[in-house]
């Protein structure tokens, strides 16, 4: 036995009108996380400041750690950014922070093995793991360029 037609309107109009709602109150929280996200980076860039008090050498490896952070925090963003304009996903910047964090593991290692007389193992060990970990990333993003690129010339055509 089916629903009359008023009665299957009226359903769809309860759903529609919930799903409007769900939406909204999506765009209300990544709203909430990108303002959290650039707080986070203005923060993030006071406290790096402070490193400037004494200028050596682990101060300012400290500020290229920290400013390194402050640029993936602001991938995020854009990423939430891109997500509230309605755009077409992309891995890119997933792939941009996967490299930067990988870079400032590896800054971060050369210079304390660069304040020991030998570096240990597992230092090694992540210095390589790490290097091939932005290898694979700088691939990956390659390919995806390339492959937009493509898309592009295929809709041109």
């Amino acid at each position: 036995m089916e629903k009359p037609a008023t009665e299957k309107r009226a359903s769809n109009h309860i759903i529609c009108k919930i799903r409007r709602l769900l939406i909204y109150a999506d765009d209300v929280v990544h709203v909430l996380v990108a303002v959290a996200l650039l707080l986070s980076a203005l923060f993030m860039l006071l406290f790096t400041a402070t490193n400037f008090a004494e200028i050596n050498v682990s101060s300012i490896l400290l500020v290229i750690n920290d400013v390194l952070f402050v640029l993936i925090i602001m991938e995020l963003l854009w990423t939430v950014i891109r997500y509230l304009k309605r755009q077409e996903f992309s891995l890119k910047p997933f792939l941009a922070i996967g490299i930067i964090s990988s870079l400032r593991r590896i800054l971060m290692l050369e210079a304390q093995m660069s304040m020991k007389e030998h570096a240990e193992y597992f230092q090694l060990w992540e210095l390589g793991i790490s290097t091939t970990i932005v290898f694979v990333l700088v691939l990956a993003y390659y390919f995806i360029t390339k492959v937009d690129k493509e898309k592009e010339t295929g809709k041109g055509a």
